[in-house]
């Protein structure tokens, strides 16, 4: 069969099926074209699958909108953003040159490019294509916005201003918006900047991020005078600033890669984050005015999978800290994907459903959909309705979507086996869709901006470019434009209406027309008021105490925010208020209620209690207690936490806030609770110690005799974490006691080693031939360790020929299990000092060391180290032949499952798999597996640390605060290091998962691993 199918067999094979119907690239949902799409799939080849003319086969479309193609390769390839001016041309930034030190792909000298595509017959396609700008810093940006003549694009470490100056489509000037910024060939770096209906821009950055800095390379300060800096802000951020860049304001913190912000007509913020790879944590919030959304510990930047009190049950949750107090809700938890563009649509071409609401592209599940919302209490709940599904081809990868004047979405489809995370296999497609009801014209209405009437209709366009020229045409016309809005103002429709205000008080009056919106009868234009009078730097303590005698929770959440950051001293009484009037079940009315309260708890928890005379008796007064941040509130937290009428399980929480507020009384008071004489004590104990400093124990002698009491109380992990928290000298016979009898015997010997006590001990058993059985289990207790001390112990008795042969085996034999272990036994094979009968046992204990290099070069000193790998046939090959699921889960246990899990089952190391099918087609499981390096996903990096001993180690990052850093390593095990004892660290070039593994497999165990693989989706 031809690489493309005849016109004759396209049309012939439907028009059989359905009696002569036409089939045509408009892909609707209906039960005629599910099974042709069906019937012409199974007749494609996978090259056929690939071409344009074809990309559409297999798409469920929601009933109601069919989409088009728009343009396709070579009209672009590997769009990572779009944009779509007043006229309805698409603007695409294309990434040829995306991650080339990871993919090793070639790249453009000229550097990556800016391209307009323009539909000038208006029959829905894009007839031609022009570069705007290309140039050699121009490498895989990850945003663009259209401002008139002006084009920002974004790639880390710049924001850049384009400006066409002659109106020639082509970009005349280059500046400076901002720079500094970190993710430089990053996904987690700058993202787009969106044109908001108060005349602001509206822009974030991922956790790469890290800081901000102005044109002259100074780091910026916010609202509040605060560097945004690792210093203040933690992980990814949400901002807010000028047309020009300044009074930038950061509106949130602690994402993990939040892709693009989109804000609505009364200026609510919305947007998707993405969880670690595997999790099924990926998530959709609104973005409350400078709230936490808990990706990293608010107050020791731990991961989280760091353990703490009250850790979340479940995975998804647990990732982003929902059970710590100052955490904001998400709005939907989505589970796995790669999320990835946003919108909001207020436009009316689309249906009824979609009006108002969020579209959002999911590349990771081949998926544009909504996530209708509706308000629930100071909050939302929504769902997700899909619009555009990809089922057969997993290439499609839903880039970005943009709202064009008509009111039609156009989609960008990076097109490609993977969904970017520093992935790239193909670097020839791209593609840009138009969905809209049947049969629906695209065109571009004309605009005249020289008239007020004209500039307010451009107003009202679904389109944010038109809505930008038309804001800048209202700013010249200025008061004499206050008819026209009026007009709009009072036209009945409430986002059209939103629009109005925000021009008619930024333009014409600011204070009249907040007053006026906080009149209104609608709750969503009295927030836009108290927002616009924030931005406006108001009086806005007299609005808040107007708006505080509501009872609808969204504008109560409003006033709570509106306090932040205020030193006025009316603000306690007035936040004191607001505080009696939580429902003790509102969690977005709580956490905006801190938010409020911030950086003043003091006075705003002092003044409450004098509302509340007993803040323990209620759900609601409790709740207050447990989010302050008070020493006020440290005694009632203790109460809660004692209090026997409450179950253990429940009382968790409180014992986790005391982690949030800092000073002596907290330690005084926790110190007391070790005093008491419940039932519970001894867990009381335990808990109260996890909370105290490790030095306030160690001078405290209460906390001391407490802490030996608990431990003599304990068993397994619990004793293990305690001790390895703690360790007490007293301790160390009882790990010994554990290692000798296989009790967790890594584990103690480790925690041993890890005091200079210990240290002495575990060197006298080694050195005792009577106690050899002992002497060998310590060894294989800290063989993984790596770390300077254990490798001098192991190398010691390695070489120390007055030992027995069977201590000096085992200790050849496990020196291999550690990064600093294998490279000590390659330089002793290369320079002979490994004796010719232990060589066996020094390559047996690296052939499973992760780096391949290794493995091969220490079987070369077996003398048989023949290559037995068979060669695999080319994935184009591999991809068309069917696997045994079973057969291949078998495989995956024997080779995949010492790094990866698969429903609970195997190691936590590398990425979770259970899922990975949904995510990946077979070609992009062959690459993955085959070309590891190529697409490392974040937060697996591998990192070498050279520690202050001289000693090194290797592994990936679970966690690092000031502290304490955790180091995975392969195999699942955690090592725990001291940041003081760390003398440098480096991220690694290559991935942790050995390039190579396929090599030794056949081409039916290649094939039936992936064919397991590709079987494990989202249930």
């Amino acid at each position: 069969m031809s690489n493309k199918l005849s016109k004759k067999l396209r049309l012939g094979i439907p028009a059989i099926l359905i009696g002569g119907a036409l089939f045509t690239t408009a892909y609707q949902n209906s039960p005629s074209s599910r099974f042709i799409n069906h019937y012409v799939d199974s007749v494609l080849s996978e090259n056929q699958k690939r071409l344009p003319d074809n990309s559409l086969e297999g798409v469920k479309m929601v009933d109601g909108l069919e989409v088009k193609t728009f343009a396709t390769e070579p009209m672009l390839i590997n769009p990572t953003d779009i944009d779509v001016d007043a006229r309805g041309r698409v603007w695409v930034l294309e990434a040829y040159n995306y991650r080339p030190n990871i993919t090793l792909n070639p790249t453009r000298k000229e550097g990556d490019r800016i391209v307009i595509l323009e539909d000038k017959d208006g029959d829905g396609k894009a007839d031609e294509s022009k570069v705007f700008y290309q140039d050699a810093s121009l490498n895989a940006p990850l945003g663009i916005a259209v401002l008139g003549n002006v084009v920002l694009v974004s790639q880390s470490p710049y924001v850049w201003k384009l400006t066409d100056t002659d109106g020639d489509d082509k970009a005349d000037k280059k500046e400076i918006l901002f720079q500094g910024i970190g993710g430089e060939q990053h996904d987690h770096g700058m993202h787009t900047f969106v044109f908001g209906p108060d005349g602001k821009l509206y822009f974030n950055f991922g956790n790469e991020g890290r800081q901000l800095k102005d044109a002259a390379g100074n780091v910026v300060k916010d609202q509040f005078g605060k560097e945004i800096s690792p210093k203040n802000y933690q992980e990814g951020m949400v901002f807010r600033c000028n047309l020009d860049g300044s009074e930038v304001e950061c509106l949130g913190q602690n994402f993990r890669n939040n892709y693009e912000v989109a804000v609505d007509s009364y200026g609510t913020m919305w947007q998707s984050d993405n969880d670690d790879d595997g999790n099924k944590g990926v998530r959709i919030n609104y973005v409350m005015d400078y709230g936490d959304y808990g990706y990293k510990d608010a107050m020791t930047h731990a991961s989280w999978p760091s353990n703490r009190t009250n850790i979340e049950e479940e995975i998804p949750r647990r990732h982003w800290h929902l059970n710590d107090p100052g955490t904001v809700p998400n709005l939907l938890q989505t589970g796995s994907g790669s999320p990835t563009g946003m919108i909001i649509y207020e436009g009316n071409l689309l249906p009824s459903a979609f009006q108002g609401q969020m579209i959002h592209c999911e590349p990771g599940h081949n998926v544009v959909r909504s996530y209708p919302v509706q308000k629930s209490g100071a909050g939302y709940t929504a769902e997700i309705v899909n619009i555009m599904k990809q089922e057969k081809d997993q290439w499609f990868r839903p880039a970005d979507v943009c709202v064009a004047p008509d009111g039609s979405l156009i989609v960008a489809d990076w097109y490609d086996p993977g969904v970017g995370g520093h992935q790239a296999g193909d670097q020839t497609r791209g593609r840009i869709y138009r969905i809209a009801p049947k049969n629906t014209p695209y065109y571009a209405p004309v605009l005249d901006f020289t008239k007020v009437q004209g500039a307010v209709f451009a107003l009202q366009s679904p389109n944010i470019a038109s809505r930008y020229l038309a804001w800048e045409a209202l700013t010249k016309f200025g008061k004499s434009a206050e008819p026209e809005l009026l007009k709009l103002w009072n036209s009945g429709n409430q986002r059209m209406k939103a629009r109005a205000f925000w021009a008619l008080c930024k333009l014409v009056d600011g204070k009249k027309y907040v007053e006026i919106a906080l009149a209104d009868a609608n709750p969503d234009i009295k927030i836009a008021g108290l927002r616009a009078a924030r931005q406006l730097k108001l009086n806005v303590l007299d609005y808040v105490k107007q708006l505080a005698q509501s009872n609808d929770p969204q504008i109560l959440r409003e006033c709570a925010i509106a306090l932040h950051g205020n030193t006025s001293t009316e603000v306690a009484s007035i936040w004191a208020d607001l505080a009696t009037k939580y429902d003790g079940k509102d969690r977005w009315y709580l956490e905006a209620l801190g938010i409020g309260a911030s950086d003043n708890w003091d006075a705003c928890f002092s003044a409450y209690l004098k509302k509340v005379s007993d803040p323990t008796s209620t759900p609601a007064s409790r709740d207050i207690v447990w989010r302050a941040r008070t020493n006020e509130s440290v005694r009632f937290l203790a109460s809660l936490a004692t209090d026997s009428h409450i179950s253990l399980k429940e009382r968790l929480r409180y014992f986790r806030a005391f982690d949030f507020i800092k000073g002596k009384e907290k330690s005084e008071t926790l110190l007391s609770l070790l005093k008491g004489n419940s039932p519970e004590q001894n867990e009381i104990n335990k808990l109260a110690l996890n909370h105290l400093d490790v030095d306030f124990v160690k001078t405290s002698p209460l906390a001391k005799q407490s802490l030996s009491t608990l431990l003599a109380s304990l068993n397994g992990k619990e004793y293990l974490e305690l001790q390895t928290k703690y360790l007490l000298p007293e301790e160390n016979p009882r790990l010994m006691s554990m290692v000798s009898k296989g009790e967790m015997p890594r584990q103690a010997a480790e925690a041993l080693i890890k005091s200079p006590e210990g240290l002495i001990v575990v060197k006298q058993i080694i050195n005792d031939p009577k106690k050899e059985t002992l002497a060998i289990q310590l060894l294989n207790g800290i063989k993984s360790n790596g770390g300077q001390a254990s490798i001098d112990i192991i190398k010691t008795v390695m070489s120390d020929k007055a030992r027995s042969a069977t201590i000096r085996r085992e200790a050849t034999r496990v020196m291999g299990d550690s990064d600093n272990g294998q490279n000590l036994i390659l330089a002793y094979l290369k320079e002979n000092k490994i004796q010719k009968d232990f060589i066996p046992f020094a390559v047996e204990g690296v052939s499973k060391a992760w780096r391949r290099n290794v493995r091969i070069e220490a079987s070369k000193y077996l003398g048989n180290s023949s290559s037995t790998n068979k060669k695999l046939p080319p994935v184009a090959e591999l991809v068309t032949l069917k696997g045994d699921v079973k057969k291949g889960a078998a495989v995956f246990a024997a080779n995949c499952s010492v790094c990866h899990q698969v429903n609970g089952e195997g190691m936590d190391f590398g990425p979770k798999l259970s899922e990975i099918g949904s995510k990946l087609g077979k070609d992009g499981q062959y690459l993955a597996i085959m070309f590891p390096d190529a697409g490392i996903g974040f937060g697996y990096e591998g990192w070498d640390l050279k520690m202050k001993d001289g000693s090194t180690m290797s592994g990936i990052i679970a966690s690092k605060t000031e502290t304490d850093i955790s180091l995975k390593m392969p195999g699942g095990i955690v090592q725990n290091i001291k940041t003081s004892a760390v003398k440098s660290m480096k991220m690694m070039n290559n991935s942790m998962m050995p390039t190579g593994l396929m090599d030794g497999m056949s081409k039916e165990e290649a094939v039936d691993l992936v064919e397991f693989l590709t079987s494990l989706k989202r249930k």
